[in-house]
């Protein structure tokens, strides 16, 4: 999921990150930024709770900002949920 969820960032599809994300904790909207670029994405831990119905995943994600050309790198642990045998982004930790 969190794969997915990146590529769909580096391809500006905001259809796939409202569909992914948990509905008790997604936004109404969702406005991406034509200027970042995202360049790479490093899993660091990922885990799943023994009931499998729910997991973290931390990760590194390179991106350049395109005005400024300046490279960054954002780290976030993230929350997912499986609900019906599908995974859901629920929120940063």
């Amino acid at each position: 999921m969190m794969r997915s969820r990146f590529t769909a960032f580096a391809l500006g599809d905001a259809r796939h990150l409202i569909d992914t994300w948990f509905p008790g904790t997604r936004p109404d909207g969702l406005s991406l930024d034509d200027a970042v670029t995202w360049m790479r994405l490093d899993i660091l831990s990922a885990n799943t709770s023994e009931d499998g119905r729910s997991g973290r995943v931390r990760f590194r994600a390179h991106w350049v900002d395109g005005d400024a050309g300046d490279p960054h790198v954002m780290e976030e642990d993230s929350r997912f949920v499986r609900r019906s045998g599908v995974w859901y982004y629920v929120s940063a930790v």
